[in-house]
């Protein structure tokens, strides 16, 4: 199997950082994001995906903004909308277990609809969670996990110099042989032929 053989949504999928400052993301696209989100499988459909949800030119955007660590801030400004993908980590019935395998999901449900919308999208562990958590005022059960900045394609030209060879380089990824593996740890799964 090669890379040019996968789905388009799986193919077309990468994380870049040049975000057009032009760029819109609109409300109907957004919310076909988040409803992309909620149709994530999880275990037991405990449904653990909880969002923030910012849109450029709103206080919640900035405030997800300056939580954010400021290499991501340089870059993330230019998104039409910031999240913030949560764990329901309880509820009614006890622990969920789970649950970061399902906003795992949802996330990845997420991006590749924004795919589908010819939109990009880059998720980041480069935030304060705690702040976040303080900010708005989340519950002890939800425990914030990963921020998601969501835009247009922009020109690598908008990053710094430092961040502009990554953008650009050709994406890779390690071989299937180190990942897949069948009958015994180690060996490899492939198809003949």
């Amino acid at each position: 199997m090669r890379f040019d053989e996968l789905h388009p949504l799986i193919r077309d999928r990468w994380s870049p950082r040049a975000l057009d400052p032009d760029g819109v993301v609109s409300q109907e696209a957004l919310q076909r994001l988040v409803e992309a989100a909620r149709w994530a499988p999880s275990y037991g459909n405990t449904q653990p995906a909880r969002f923030l949800v910012g849109p450029r030119g709103t206080d919640t955007f900035d405030r997800i903004l300056a939580l954010l660590a400021p290499g991501n801030q340089a870059w993330a400004s230019n998104a039409g909308a910031l999240l913030v993908a949560c764990a329901e980590t309880a509820n009614e019935k006890g622990e969920v277990p789970y649950a970061e395998y399902g906003v795992g999901l949802a996330a990845q449900n997420l991006v590749l609809q924004a795919v589908a919308e010819g939109l990009v999208a880059h998720q980041m562990a480069g935030f304060d969670t705690a702040g976040v958590s303080a900010e708005f005022g989340l519950p002890d059960s939800i425990r914030p996990l990963t921020a998601i900045a969501v835009g247009t394609l922009g020109s690598p030209d908008l990053l710094p110099e430092s961040k502009r060879a990554r953008e650009i380089a050709p994406r890779q990824r390690i071989s299937v042989t180190e990942t897949a593996f069948t009958g015994k740890w180690g060996e490899p799964f492939q198809l003949d032929g």
